[in-house]
């Protein structure tokens, strides 16, 4: 199906993620968060569409637990509750954001076409 809606897991790819943390035991899905965030940060602009769309369901997760953050989760989010994510994950969710809207990122492409 693709993409369906707006949201961070509107699509296929963010909804498997929101499937594989909920697999996951409680203590790997923060490492699960850290590192996909940490891989699409260091990059550099070489971030694949499905890893962008993993980025940006993993960066809604952190800013969801802000005290100012909306929910992130729509049906198709994780089920199981998350571990709280240390604050430091902001600046990295920021940092792999960037990638995401890098003028050579994937998703970026796709969306100009």
């Amino acid at each position: 199906m693709g993409t369906w809606d707006i949201g961070p897991f509107d699509n296929d790819t963010a909804a498997d993620f929101a499937g594989d943390l909920d697999d996951a035991s409680r203590e790997e899905r923060e490492f699960m968060i850290r590192s996909l965030l940490k891989h699409a940060a260091d990059l550099g602009g070489e971030l694949d569409a499905p890893g962008a769309e993993r980025a940006v369901a993993a960066a809604a997760l952190g800013a969801a637990q802000h005290p100012d953050g909306e929910p992130a989760c729509s049906i198709y989010g994780p089920s199981e509750p998350l571990p709280g994510l240390p604050t430091d994950r902001r600046m990295l969710a920021v940092d792999a954001l960037a990638q995401v809207l890098a003028e050579s990122s994937d998703l970026v492409l796709a969306v100009l076409r």
